[in-house]
């Protein structure tokens, strides 16, 4: 699929893990940091784990053969998950309940940033959750991220604010969720 001049391709975890390279390079442009430093380590080892995760599934978006965007994620297991602990305000049981292919974690969506403000994001977020088959999607940001009203305008919707574990980036994570299937 192309669209504005950039193909989007999809990938499984196999394919993920020979673009890792590239995906920490793209990620690292994306926030303006250089691809050694902490927070593309630490986005190198979270993606590394996620690769092999049941539902995983990546869309990349080139532009000339260079890779310019991409996100990807992960379906949450059956039984208890360690993503809705501590939510609050605390949802209902029925909320939390998973079953191994209720809910799919948009984990990462990640734009060059000579690319942003193009449709770029836009076009690899309905990409990839246009060929979800889970009821749901999910996924956390800082608090104060500036994407928060971007995913927003996309129909995603604020269900609470957990507690960040030990060296993650944040100290608490906002998170959101989408209704699948979405009708752009």
């Amino acid at each position: 699929m192309t669209i504005n001049n950039v193909s989007l391709s999809h990938h499984g975890g196999e394919e993920a893990s020979g673009l890792l390279e590239e995906l920490c390079d793209a990620y690292a442009d994306a926030y303006g940091v250089e691809p050694g430093e902490e927070k593309t380590v630490a986005f190198r080892r979270r993606a590394e784990k996620q690769f092999s995760r049941p539902g995983f599934a990546l869309v990349t978006a080139r532009d000339g053969g260079r890779l310019v965007g991409f996100t990807f994620g992960y379906t949450l297991p059956a039984g208890d998950t360690h993503w809705w602990g501590g939510v609050q305000p605390e949802p209902t049981a029925d909320f939390l309940q998973e079953t191994g292919s209720r809910t799919w974690v948009l984990s990462e969506i990640e734009v060059r940033r000579a690319w942003q403000g193009r449709g770029t994001g836009r076009a690899l977020h309905d990409a990839v959750l246009g060929a979800r088959g889970e009821e749901r999607a999910t996924l956390a940001t800082g608090p104060d991220a500036a994407a928060q009203p971007v995913y927003e305008s996309w129909g995603w919707r604020r269900v609470g604010r957990i507690p960040g574990d030990e060296g993650d980036y944040y100290s608490a994570y906002d998170l959101f969720v989408l209704e699948l299937p979405v009708s752009w």
